[in-house]
C-alpha cells in the first residue's frame, strides 16, 4: 500500500518531463510570488484605508464580478484563439494594472476608489485568463497529463502563497506596500518571457457561425452530464463558504480578532498556502486515485467546515494559523480534482468553454459570497461570519453525501474516450 502511494505520488511530476511545460511552469512560478504580494499588500490597504470588513469584501467582490459577467465569451474566446497569444496579453495588462497601483501607494494619492476600480479592471483580465490558462496546460502536456499538469501548476500556486504573503509582511513592514506592488509587476515579465519561448498543441473549435463553437453548445453538453454538474457544486460550495474567507477577512481576523499587524496577517496567508500546498501535493492525487470520488470530495468539503468553525472561535495565534492551515488542505484537493475531471469529460474543442462555464458558477458568485462575508463580519462580528460560512459547508458536504447516486459513482473516463455517456448515469 506505501509503495503504491509513493508510486501514484512520483507519477504526479511525471509532466515535468516535457521542456515546454517546465518553462511555463517556471515563468508561473515568480509571477505567481508577486501575485500573492499584491494579494497581502491589497488587503492591507484597503484595511487601513477603512477599518471595514465590508470593505474588504467589497474589494473581493468587484474583481470577481467579471468572472460572472465575462466567463460566457471568454470561453468562447478560449477556444476559438491562439491561446498563447492571449495569455501574453492578459499577463501584460495586469502588469500595467500592478504598476499603476504601486505608483499611486508610492505617491501617497492612493484612495479606496482608486482600489475599487483597478480591482474590477484586474478582474476584467482575469476572467479571459482563468479558462485560457487552464485550457492551455492541455495545450502543453496533452490531455493524458492534464490532471497531473492541473495539480503542479496548483502546487505552484500554493508554494507561492506561502512565500509571497510571508515576504509582503516583511516588506510592507519595512518598505510599505507600494513595493510590493512593483515588485509584482515586475514578475510578470517572467511569465511573458516564459509564453514567447514555449510551443502549444492546440485545437479549436469551429469558426464563429451557427451553433457550433457557441457558449450554448457547451453548455448543453454539461446539463447532459450529471457527474459534471456534480463537479460543478463542489466548485460553487468551496469558493462560495471556503475560500470567501480565506481571500476576504484575513486582514481582519490579523488586526481586530487576533491584535496583530502585517506580519500577522502575512503568517496567516502563509499558513494557508503551506496547507493547501500539503493539499495539492499529497491529498489530491491519493483523492484522484480513489474509486469513489464522490465520497472523497464531500468528506474534505465537510472536513474544511470543521476547521473552519475552530478557526472562527478562537483568538489565540497559534490555534489560528494551526486551525486555517488544517482547512486549507481541502480547497486546492477539491478544485483540483473536479477541474481535471470536467476538463477530461469534455471533448478537446469545447475545453476552455467548459471551463469558462465552471467559473461562471462557482468563482462568478464571488461577488456576492465576498460582499456578505464582510457585511456578516461587520454586524455580527468576525468570528460569527466565519462559523456561518463554516456551518454551510458542513451541511453542504452532509447533503452532496447523502445521495446514493454520488457515492456510488467512480470515475472512468479515458484521455482517449473522455465524455462519459449521460444515459449510463443516474442523477
Amino acid at each position: 500500500m506505501l509503495s503504491g502511494l509513493i508510486a501514484t505520488l512520483r507519477g504526479n511530476f511525471s509532466p515535468l518531463r516535457d521542456a515546454n511545460f517546465r518553462t511555463y511552469l517556471g515563468g508561473q512560478a515568480i509571477s505567481l510570488i508577486g501575485t500573492w504580494l499584491q494579494v497581502a499588500a491589497m488587503g492591507w490597504v484597503v484595511w487601513k484605508l477603512t477599518g471595514e470588513a465590508t470593505a474588504l469584501g467589497t474589494v473581493n467582490a468587484l474583481s470577481s464580478l467579471p468572472l460572472l459577467l465575462l466567463s460566457p465569451w471568454t470561453g468562447v474566446w478560449a477556444d476559438r484563439l491562439d491561446r498563447r497569444k492571449l495569455l501574453i496579453y492578459t499577463q501584460a495588462g495586469a502588469m500595467l494594472l500592478a504598476f499603476i497601483l504601486a505608483y499611486l501607494t508610492q505617491t501617497e494619492l492612493v484612495q479606496l476608489w482608486h482600489v475599487y476600480a483597478l480591482s474590477f479592471a484586474l478582474g476584467v483580465i482575469s476572467a479571459l485568463d482563468f479558462p485560457v490558462q487552464q485550457a492551455f496546460l492541455g495545450d502543453l502536456t496533452g490531455m493524458a497529463s492534464i490532471r497531473k499538469a492541473i495539480n503542479l501548476n496548483i502546487t505552484i500556486l500554493q508554494v507561492s502563497r506561502i512565500l509571497g504573503p510571508a515576504l509582503a509582511g516583511f516588506i510592507i513592514g519595512q518598505a510599505g506596500a507600494a513595493l510590493a506592488f512593483w515588485l509584482n509587476g515586475l514578475s510578470f515579465l517572467a511569465v511573458i518571457i516564459s509564453l514567447v519561448l514555449v510551443r502549444a498543441r492546440q485545437v479549436r473549435s469551429a469558426a464563429a457561425g451557427g451553433k457550433s463553437g457557441s457558449f450554448g453548445e457547451a453548455l448543453r453538453f454539461m446539463t447532459g452530464q450529471p457527474r459534471m454538474i456534480d463537479m460543478i457544486l463542489f466548485m460553487i460550495l468551496t469558493t462560495f463558504f471556503g475560500l470567501s474567507i480565506i481571500l476576504n477577512i484575513l486582514p481582519a481576523v490579523a488586526d481586530r480578532v487576533l491584535g496583530g499587524d502585517a506580519t500577522t496577517l502575512g503568517l496567516l496567508m502563509a499558513a494557508s498556502g503551506a496547507g493547501a500546498l500539503l493539499g495539492v501535493m499529497l491529498v489530491a492525487p491519493v483523492v484522484q486515485s480513489l474509486k469513489r470520488t464522490g465520497v472523497a470530495l464531500s468528506s474534505l468539503v465537510m472536513w474544511m467546515g470543521l476547521w473552519f468553525i475552530i478557526f472562527g472561535a478562537t483568538n489565540n495565534l497559534a490555534v489560528a494559523v494551526f486551525a486555517l492551515f488544517m482547512c486549507s488542505i481541502a480547497p486546492p484537493a477539491i478544485m483540483t480534482t473536479t477541474n481535471g475531471m470536467a476538463q477530461l469529460m469534455s471533448p478537446p474543442a469545447m475545453r476552455g468553454r467548459i471551463i469558462s462555464i465552471a467559473v461562471t458558477v462557482s468563482f462568478g458568485m464571488q461577488p456576492l459570497a465576498a460582499y456578505m462575508i464582510g457585511r456578516l463580519a461587520d454586524v455580527l462580528g468576525i468570528g460569527t461570519a466565519i462559523d456561518v460560512y463554516a456551518v454551510a459547508l458542513m451541511i453542504g458536504g452532509a447533503l452532496m453525501l447523502a445521495r446514493p447516486a454520488l457515492r456510488a459513482w467512480e470515475f472512468s473516463a479515458r484521455p482517449e474516450d473522455p465524455v462519459v455517456p449521460a444515459a449510463a448515469e443516474a442523477s
